[in-house]
């Protein structure tokens, strides 16, 4: 069974870097695409990046494009979110989760972990 729980959560200012960690202690990550959402204060979940359960396929939002690189390790069933030159924008509760069969940039995921906080500050 797939469990997730994200963690590297903080407070940075902005322009800063942020990397988040999304161990699943089930250790059947593996078998999964995995993503990123999202979601600030009164606004809907928003899709942030994804990988494919191969490691070789990866999208990422529009506004995150270019700044945000996930990533995998198999061998600590571990997704990986890094976060660069991190904006005010980019405040919100990040979740992991876990789909089978292809990535995609919806959030019909499976599984969801319970979300670590990022606040970047102006």
């Amino acid at each position: 069974q797939v469990q997730l729980v994200e963690s590297g959560g903080g407070l940075v200012q902005a322009g800063d870097s942020l990397s988040l960690s999304c161990a699943d202690s089930g250790r059947t990550s593996g078998r999964y695409a995995m993503g990123w959402f999202r979601q600030a204060p009164g606004k809907e979940r928003e899709f942030v990046a994804a990988i494919s359960r191969s490691g070789a396929i990866t999208y990422y939002g529009d506004s995150v494009k270019g700044r945000f690189t996930i990533s995998r390790d198999y061998a600590k069933n571990t997704v990986y979110l890094q976060m660069n030159s991190l904006k005010p924008e980019d405040t919100a509760v990040y979740y992991c989760a876990a789909k089978f069969g292809e990535a995609t940039m919806s959030n019909n995921y499976d599984y969801w972990g319970q979300g670590t906080q990022v606040t970047v500050s102006s």
